[in-house]
């Protein structure tokens, strides 16, 4: 199936019932420069890259994340998920991608699957003493935390502090014992109130550089690793 017509060599008929579909799909087409995430077909993360060259069904994905997976010779299928930010829907490839030089990946056969909202990427699930620091209002200063999990994006905390909807604030963890601690500016998209006065957070990262999502994904994938190596 053609990347760019997602529902072409339909009829008449079926283009009519797929009409909203198709108009998702035309402001959704995958660009060069999205971001995406490779994963087997069972879902095991393999990667984060960027995808490029996009010409067709083929292009390009340059990793920016470690990864664990041998650098095969031979072209092997795999699923991959891009993330607009301006539309917060998620689209759903596969392809066949084979390694190249400098953290290249060759995809070909490229096909969208389904569009729909999603989050953006991979989380890994933590339970990591981290702490929050606010800048403004009586309860200003830093406070205890949990992080409960983490993306690319964005994080889930637990704490038994009040915070509001909007509110933003400085997270801090360190996410493997051998590396820099991680520091994020956030905000509060989702609050959920747990018993005995806890709080769950959902939150999203603001003002993130390329280096910083990069440090990000790497710190993601060293500690999925390490918590796959122990279980």
């Amino acid at each position: 199936m053609n990347l760019f017509h997602l529902f072409g060599g339909r009829d008449k008929e079926q283009l009519s019932e797929k009409k909203q579909e198709t108009n998702d799909e035309k402001v959704l087409t995958p660009y060069t420069g999205m971001r995406v995430e490779v994963t087997t077909p069972d879902e095991r993360l393999l990667f984060v890259a960027k995808l490029m060259s996009l010409r067709e069904n083929k292009g390009e994905l340059h990793q920016y994340s470690e990864t664990g997976v041998s650098r095969e010779k031979e072209p092997f299928h795999v699923k991959i998920r891009g993330y607009s930010d301006h539309e917060k829907k998620a689209v759903y490839m596969e392809g066949r991608i084979t390694s190249m030089p400098e953290h290249i990946w060759q995809v070909e056969d490229l096909k969208v699957t389904r569009i729909e909202n999603a989050r953006a990427f991979y989380r890994l699930n933590t339970d990591l003493d981290a702490t929050v620091t606010t800048f403004s209002g009586l309860g200003a200063g830093e406070k205890p935390c949990k992080l409960l999990n983490i993306s690319v994006g964005g994080a889930c905390i637990g704490s038994a502090y009040r915070y509001h909807k909007g509110d933003k604030f400085l997270l801090k963890v360190k996410l493997l014992e051998d590396r820099p601690e991680s520091a994020m500016l956030c905000q509060v998209l989702r609050i959920v109130e747990r018993e005995e006065e806890e709080f769950e957070y959902g939150c999203q990262f603001l003002e993130m550089t390329e280096e910083d999502q990069k440090a990000i994904t790497q710190n993601i994938f060293a500690a999925q690793r390490k918590k796959r190596s122990t279980s």
